[in-house]
């Protein structure tokens, strides 16, 4: 032993930089790689491995006599690749083995105290007896020098925090129909600080690197059964989702994310870099990337919050590369989740209350909206979700909450998370004559708090043809050029804008999104209409200053200038030309989008009802439905009549008593 501490010491002194780093944050923990331990010396590694337990406390007390931090915990980064294990491949032969596990928090109970060490007197002689406290049953001293037996006195107890957790396989790891496995997971200390909790959500992808004991499981005959439990007790924890603010950026990488966002051609490198394996879609890409940088959340003055998650939604034909967008998301964007729209439910999507087998009560269980807090989700086929599920979406989207009322559990989860929907027309392909909303199964209100919906089209052009299909070859032969901007720069360049970066609007910006948003609105319109289309609303209007922040926290500019206002207003201006034309007056009209029912059309409703209600100031209740063809037969030609007399009659307003004449409800 005297030789380990010896070689301890001698490490730590090489070691010293980075224990002074820990040292100057004011961490209790002193993190080091195993990767160190074993280039440094092969004794300290194979001691380490062989028997942990003491090797970890003759470190600890080597750390304290090198004198450059006291009473630090040794936290280890690292283990080699035969310690890996699978929860399903536990051992016995693992009992007492240092093993690193991944997995997903399922579970995770409140921080309470333990007490690990209980000093007692000897009434009779006045002996200080210490017990260590490693059982779950509190242990008092069996007897004392004097040889007394019983009643000593409790003088002090040594108290450290401490939390259990469920560690469930992840998915990923699993082969066809196997269960996930469960494993408890016990932490003290430093690791259930409130900084260290926050990565244990339930949901949260962790690393645990620690020691697997056996548990006892006592018998009600009060005995102690032949089958033990397992459970890890854990040495480090290591997330392996992080948010934006969470990453760590060197000097150098944050010198290159400066020279890119200095770069005039940054836009475009941004575009190429993301979903590389796709081409064209510069738009698409580009509205993409200004979701992953996002805005800035505002307070109102009336302490509501506005979001600064953009919301995007893809509508497209099949084929035309909408999911790869959507898995490239999901795994640049930290905390990012896929979803698939059919296999997607309202407690998957929001959260769910679940008996809870430990407390013997109700605990809540996160959904994705909730998970992906401070990152993107991507949900995949957003049409075959059910309304039932899809509706779960409205709070999330526009409140940035998630409330759950049921059985006793009451609560108000955040969901600060940016959409990126992808759906396929209800008839297959894209018919460019019939609105958005009635082609995509979704409700208008979903529709409407998307920022910018995307038509993505499949038309046959023969040089675009060309290049897809050398661009696809170029990729199945892997011989495709490399993104000017690698993944894990791009992650990086994302996460320096979201901490540091938050830009506030100029005057000229304002002056050209003021001026937009009113010319647009007060366009003129053609044809005589009682209904004025309305071309743009004020959800829109936000959505616009919300592109317009993404685009400088690209630049890194604390301003909002001319040029990112305008760089917005052109997705915008794309985006309601693409979807929001009313191809009967050449209008542009928002409530194509929202509603399904273009202003010219309500227009015609309007002047039908009119023509209803003077028709039976004249006639009587039973209007002949000839006779009101011929009443509005300068507005409205024949075909139309019956088109609207068929969706009065749906709505509620018109019934038909008998053949051929309509009556007013």
């Amino acid at each position: 032993m005297e030789d380990l501490i010896i070689e301890a010491k001698e490490f730590f002194e090489y070691y010293r930089t980075q224990i002074g780093k820990s040292a100057k944050k004011g961490e209790k923990a002193i993190h080091v790689s195993f990767q160190d331990i074993a280039s440094f010396s092969n004794t300290l590694a194979d001691q380490l491995l062989a028997k942990p337990e003491e090797v970890l406390s003759v470190m600890e007390l080597a750390l304290d006599e090198v004198g450059l931090v006291s009473n630090a915990k040794i936290r280890l980064l690292d283990m080699p690749a035969s310690q890996h294990i699978k929860i399903r491949q536990i051992r016995s032969r693992h009992i007492g083995q240092l093993i690193a596990i991944e997995g997903i928090v399922r579970q995770a109970s409140d921080v309470r105290p333990q007490i690990v060490n209980a000093k007692f007197e000897c009434p009779q002689c006045g002996t200080l007896i210490s017990v260590l406290q490693v059982e779950k049953k509190f242990a008092e001293p069996s007897r004392c020098s004097c040889g007394r037996k019983m009643g000593f006195k409790l003088i002090s107890k040594e108290m450290v925090d401490a939390q259990r957790l469920v560690l469930e396989e992840s998915p990923e790891g699993l082969e066809g129909g196997e269960q996930p496995r469960r494993l408890n997971v016990f932490l003290k200390e430093d690791l259930v600080e409130p900084k260290m909790e926050e990565k244990t959500t339930p949901g949260a992808r962790i690393r645990i690197i620690g020691l697997l004991k056996e548990i006892t499981i006592p018998l009600q005959t009060g005995g102690i059964s032949t089958r033990f439990d397992l459970a890890v007790e854990a040495n480090n924890i290591i997330p392996l989702e992080e948010t934006f603010e969470e990453l760590e950026i060197s000097e150098e990488e944050e010198r290159q994310i400066r020279e890119l966002a200095a770069d005039p051609l940054v836009y475009e490198k941004l575009v190429a870099s993301i979903a590389p394996s796709i081409f064209g879609h510069e738009d698409v890409k580009l509205a993409v990337a200004l979701q992953l940088f996002g805005a800035v959340k505002k307070k109102r003055s009336d302490g509501t919050a506005i979001r600064g998650d953009i919301h995007l939604l893809f509508v497209g034909d099949p084929g035309v590369a909408k999911s790869v967008i959507l898995k490239f998301v999901s795994t640049i964007a930290p905390k990012g989740r896929y979803i698939v729209g059919k296999s997607a439910t309202k407690a998957g999507i929001t959260a769910s209350v679940v008996r809870d087998e430990f407390l013997r009560g109700w605990a809540l269980e996160a959904g994705a909206m909730v998970l992906a807090n401070k990152g993107i989700a991507c949900i995949d086929e957003m049409e075959k979700m059910t309304e039932e599920d899809r509706s779960s979406l409205h709070e999330a989207m526009e409140q940035q909450t998630v409330t759950i009322s049921k059985a006793n559990v009451q609560a108000t989860l955040r969901a600060e998370t940016s959409v990126l929907g992808a759906a396929n027309p209800k008839f297959g392909r894209f018919d460019p004559y019939q609105p958005v909303a009635s082609q995509v199964d979704m409700a208008p209100t979903l529709l409407n708090r998307f920022d910018l919906i995307f038509i993505l089209k499949d038309i046959p052009q023969r040089e675009r043809d060309e290049a897809i299909a050398a661009h696809v070859l170029l990729e199945h032969r892997q011989a495709a050029a490399r993104p000017p901007i690698e993944q894990v720069l791009l992650k990086k360049y994302i996460a320096y804008a979201k901490q540091k970066i938050s830009p506030k609007l100029t005057e000229k910006a304002v002056e050209e999104i003021k001026n937009f948003y009113v010319e647009l609105r007060n366009a003129p319109t053609s044809g005589d209409s009682l209904i004025r289309p309305i071309p743009i609303s004020a959800r829109q209007l936000e959505a616009l200053i919300r592109l317009s922040e993404a685009s400088a926290k690209i630049r890194l500019s604390l301003k909002v200038t001319k040029e990112d206002a305008k760089r917005a207003i052109q997705i915008m201006h794309l985006y309601l030309l693409q979807i929001g034309i009313d191809k009967e007056t050449g209008n542009i009209d928002i409530d194509r989008v929202t509603t399904g029912i273009p202003a010219s059309e309500r227009n015609k409703i309007a002047i039908l009802r009119e023509a209803v209600v003077r028709l039976e100031s004249r006639i009587g209740k039973l209007i002949p439905i000839d006779e009101l063809k011929h009443e509005v037969a300068d507005k409205i030609n024949e075909d139309q009549v019956e088109e609207m007399l068929e969706k009065l009659e749906r709505m509620g307003d018109l019934f038909e008593p008998k053949r051929g004449f309509i009556q007013r409800v």
